[in-house]
């Protein structure tokens, strides 16, 4: 192959001058060197698809389009829009924006799988690079300080890589001296601050994304995995209980009578001498006692983690044997250390609950 003929230069037609200035190559592969007769399928499949790279990477918005034909057919792609309208499996942006000069950026939302298409200066960077993380955490940025103002998510912690995983990015740049991982231009290595202009995002744009339904599926997928990580958490039906201050369990609590025993919650010690005052005449073989400290966590807007972090909540579980994500009756009653809960409340708590309620009405 280190053999070539000289090449054969023609002058063009009149007809093909009055088209403009173009340069046309042209060439024969030699197939017997690669022992083929003929392109396969996969070859041609490549070829025709760089085609359209280059007819969607060349396409810019002040009209300056590079007219590509394949097989005689001119392709139809005169924006980069329509360049990725051709992406049939894929979800088209929700938001796009061109700065006319350097920058084509889109975004959608994709299925829990971070995907891109994205060139640098029309060459198809089919990996991504630092480009197309540039785009992706400044719109995951965005998103998660979103996420962070909605009031059921304000405790979640939801990290940048997974708000990416619900995004589809979108990128056909100039870059200035571009660098990349290897030969093949897959990877685009060059550090954004020596891109040679700046990849911003409008205000206009962030906002479209964060219209999307891009924030529930991030939000969504976060509260599976937490709840996912419950599966090996909670209590466990034991006669012997350790660790915990202050509790006063029943005898027979985790045993084959646990279904009978009550456990009586009081608010703090001084409730509680009054139960077990009561316990110490009723027995304590199915009453056991245990004070709370303060008023206890609302976990109903309360996220997975503050409940799992939460002292009084994790020693409440511990004692009855709780196992989350569990509805409790009669067919499951008997895996529970205490089949009954009691709950103390202050006399002057409820009386003044009850004169609110009477001046309401």
């Amino acid at each position: 192959m280190k053999e070539s003929d000289e090449p054969i230069i023609k002058q063009l037609s009149s007809a093909q001058q009055k088209k403009g200035d173009f340069v046309k190559i042209t060439f024969s592969p030699d197939l017997e060197k690669f022992k083929m007769s003929t392109l396969d399928e996969d070859i041609v499949s490549l070829f025709s698809k760089r085609a359209y790279d280059i007819a969607g990477s060349m396409a810019r918005s002040d009209g300056k389009t590079l007219a590509v034909t394949l097989n005689g057919n001119k392709i139809p792609v005169k924006k980069f829009t329509d360049y990725l309208k051709l992406y049939k499996n894929m979800e088209q942006p929700i938001a796009f924006e061109d700065d006319g000069k350097h920058w084509e950026i889109g975004v959608g939302v994709s299925d829990g799988s971070f995907k891109q298409v994205s060139f640098v200066n029309a060459i198809c960077t089919s990996k991504g690079g630092e480009h197309v993380n540039a785009i992706a955490s400044l719109v995951a940025k965005r998103v998660s300080a979103k996420i962070q103002k909605k009031s059921q998510s304000k405790n979640m912690k939801i990290s940048e890589n997974q708000i990416k995983n619900y995004l589809t990015v979108f990128v056909n740049c100039l870059i200035v001296n571009p660098a990349f991982d290897s030969q093949t231009k897959e990877s685009l290595t060059t550090k954004k601050s020596k891109f040679g202009s700046k990849c911003e995002l409008s205000d206009k744009f962030l906002a479209k994304v964060e219209k999307s339904n891009v924030i529930e599926k991030v939000i969504s997928f976060a509260m599976f995995k937490e709840k996912q990580g419950l599966k090996n958490k909670g209590g466990t039906k034991k006669i012997k209980l350790t660790g915990i201050s202050k509790l006063d369990d029943a005898n027979f609590a985790g045993s084959a009578k646990s279904p009978d025993c009550t456990l009586i919650l009081t608010e703090g010690d001084s409730a509680k001498s009054l139960a077990m005052s009561g316990v110490s005449v009723v027995g304590r073989d199915y009453y056991g006692v245990f004070p709370l400290k303060g008023k206890p966590l609302n976990v109903r807007e309360a996220a997975i983690s503050t409940v799992t972090k939460n002292d009084e909540i994790k020693n409440i579980i511990d004692i009855m044997g709780l196992k989350f994500n569990t509805t409790y009756d009669e067919s499951n009653i008997k895996s529970l250390r205490y089949g009954h809960l009691m709950i103390m409340a202050d006399q002057v708590s409820i009386s003044n609950s009850a004169v609110h309620m009477k001046m309401n009405n």
